[in-house]
């Protein structure tokens, strides 16, 4: 499953998604910061799932419907940031698509994240990373998973790699940096967390209009299927005990 992720920069790069999908032809977009009052119904040979509908520039996700189902689509609001309370720029951080392949038989689940802003805590970041896989995996146990967006974590990814993987699933960065706009604000902001799938390679895409450059990720069913159960095994799924630390 090839799927690419892109922060718009506030519908700046709409434009790009036409000729992005016909040059890399994934099966799903996973897009934030986009118009939702305005999106077309399809974008090339993608339709629309869904979009988040309680701010106008939002999360949207966009599949194959020759190939795959949509059978449900939600959106979630996560922990609020200071940023969120006083300027009120996004309600939901979250959307998820379960889709059903009818080439292989089975589900999956692709959805769209975008964090709390850098003027944020990382620890919140981190809260609404565990939330939304928390909900995720409440919209289908045991189905393969992959989540991707912008989560605005440049710095300190060791520590998030690990409380990632122990809730079983995987931290993909892609093979370049994904924001190079400020000095200081450098590195890979638009990344993948996975669970059931592997994942082949993170691709960092030609820059556009936005301050982000797309990624596009390529996946299967793979080995990592049975990962979610043994993390559920040894811990309560949704904790993690790097959480207790003092």
């Amino acid at each position: 499953m090839k799927v690419i992720s892109y922060n718009l920069r506030k519908n700046r790069a709409m434009s790009e998604l036409v000729a992005l999908i016909e040059r890399y032809e994934p099966d799903a977009v996973c897009l934030q910061e986009a118009d939702t009052i305005d999106l077309p119904d399809d974008i090339g040979n993608l339709r629309l799932a869904d979009s988040t509908q309680r701010n106008r520039l939002g999360l949207a996700i966009y599949y194959r419907d020759d190939r795959y189902e949509a059978v449900d689509t939600q959106a979630f609001a996560l922990k609020k940031s200071m940023h969120d309370r006083v300027l009120r720029p996004a309600h939901e951080r979250l959307l998820g698509s379960r889709l059903t392949d009818r080439e292989e038989g089975r589900d999956v689940i692709v959805a769209s994240f975008h964090a709390a802003p850098l003027t944020a805590l990382n620890s919140l970041r981190r809260n609404q990373i565990r939330s939304a896989h928390e909900e995720l995996h409440r919209m289908g146990p045991g189905i393969p998973t992959l989540m991707v967006g912008d989560y605005n974590y440049p710095v300190f990814k060791n520590g998030l790699t690990q409380r990632v993987r122990n809730r079983g699933y995987d931290l993909t960065l892609s093979d370049a940096r994904t924001y190079t706009r400020y000095k200081f604000f450098r590195g890979h902001f638009d990344f993948a967390t996975s669970i059931g799938l592997d994942i082949g390679n993170v691709a960092t895409l030609p820059r556009g209009l936005s301050d982000h450059m797309p990624i596009l990720i390529n996946s299967s069913y793979g080995t990592t299927a049975n990962k979610e159960k043994d993390a559920e095994d040894s811990v309560p799924f949704g904790t993690d005990p790097s959480d207790f630390a003092i």
